[in-house]
């Protein structure tokens, strides 16, 4: 810590002696010295476009990484398979997302021969990625709700990487006639030329919200969320695409800002389909892949309230299973004739002296059913006596009066 006070002061000398030495070159406010061409867009006060796109976009990686992190770290967690099959899709979906983060970096930067061929090629991927991903999961929306099951998550992944896949042969076929055969400058095109080359990504946008759509009118409820999740990103990301589209193509020809505003328009692009993937889809999404499975409750037999509509609505047969109901219908509910012997005379002795009459036998008073409310009522009111015989009976009881 005592070396942290040195190395500040070593570095202010440097940076006035760097100063010093420097042409009086003209620099943008808000840009350092050691801002030149062509980073100047990073920094620069007077194009405010660039620091805003450069703060959305390193905002929106940071809270992909954070949502990549969790799903992992909690990936053994997630036990039900309609689930565990989402969280493939989703990471796939984030890291299209962090391409698009990631490439809206590249129209800060003038543009050069290189840098025209990466915006060229991989704008149509990471869109073709995200949008891939929002299919596949309408196609998993739609089974869950009719007939209850999905694909596994490395089927719907690998089916959202072929897709994707489609859109990386367009591109490269593109640059390779216009740049390669042709001898054309990757800088020098048309925005109809680009807007072209994305069809089969606004293909694929429409396609997953006609799955959404779909899903939507699914069976089971309990997927119905997660469809209108989906439908909203998707339409959302339509009006998006139609907006930037019409600003590219027209608006910005229309206002003479045709040069100047095409790089923001497709950075603002980038970043605003980043976002609106994140919060209405990526999010909602990993929040139901999370979610525990509720857990069975047991019946509440305090529930006064269910006990009276059931006394009312119901009959105590319908709740007795039916083994039960036999085995009640089979057995005896009554007193033998010996055994009432015995308990009035048990009775009668220990009216006449309480002291030495004698109680019956532990065997005895086991073997004498004493019905209750709840078998009088299922015995129709009246004690059963066919059965009786099959109730065991004990040997009567004397007490030592009796016996003399």
């Amino acid at each position: 810590m005592a070396f942290l006070p040195i190395v500040l002061l070593l570095l202010t000398v440097a940076h006035h002696a760097r100063s010093q030495d420097a042409t009086n070159e003209v620099t943008p406010r808000g840009c350092g010295i050691g801002f030149k061409e062509p980073y100047i867009l990073l920094c620069d006060m007077d194009a405010m476009w660039g620091i805003a796109v450069e703060a959305l976009a390193a905002a929106g990686t940071l809270v992909s990484i954070i949502i990549v992190l969790v799903l992992l770290g909690r990936l053994s967690h997630i036990s039900e398979a309609e689930k565990r099959s989402g969280v493939g899709p989703i990471l796939l979906l984030l890291l299209g997302v962090l391409g698009l983060f990631g490439l809206s970096f590249a129209y800060l930067i003038t543009q050069d021969q290189i840098l025209c061929l990466v915006r060229r090629a991989l704008w149509g991927l990471f869109f073709a990625v995200c949008f891939s991903c929002l299919l596949v999961q309408g196609i998993r929306l739609r089974r869950l709700g009719q007939e209850h099951r999905s694909p596994g998550g490395c089927t719907l992944t690998g089916l959202a990487l072929g897709l994707s896949a489609v859109q990386g042969i367009i591109a490269a076929e593109w640059l390779l006639l216009t740049v390669l055969r042709e001898g054309q400058d990757a800088c020098q095109y048309t925005p109809m030329d680009f807007a072209l080359a994305c069809s089969y990504v606004l293909t694929l946008l429409l396609a997953a919200m006609t799955a959404a759509a779909i899903a939507l009118c699914g069976k089971t409820r309990q997927w119905r969320r997660n469809a209108v999740w989906l439908l909203v990103s998707c339409g959302l990301s339509v009006l998006l695409w139609v907006t930037w589209v019409g600003f590219y193509l027209y608006a910005n020809a229309w206002l003479n800002k045709a040069p100047a505003w095409n790089d923001p328009t497709l950075a603002f692009a980038l970043v605003t389909q980043g976002w609106l993937l994140i919060i209405f889809h990526a999010i909602p999404e990993s929040k139901n892949c999370l979610i525990p499975p509720p857990q069975p409750s047991a019946p509440n037999y305090f529930d006064t309230s269910q006990n009276s509509t059931r006394r009312r609505g119901t009959s105590f047969d319908e709740d007795i299973p039916l083994s039960h109901r036999q085995f009640v219908e089979n057995q005896g509910y009554g007193y033998s004739d010996e055994n009432t012997a015995g308990l009035r005379s048990s009775g009668g002795a220990s009216q006449h002296n309480s002291n030495t009459a004698a109680r019956p036998s532990a065997p005895f008073r086991s073997n004498v059913y004493q019905p209750t409310e709840m078998t009088m009522i299922l015995n129709g009111g009246a004690v059963s006596t066919s059965s009786q015989s099959q109730v065991p009976s004990a040997p009567p009881t004397y007490t030592g009066r009796q016996l003399w």
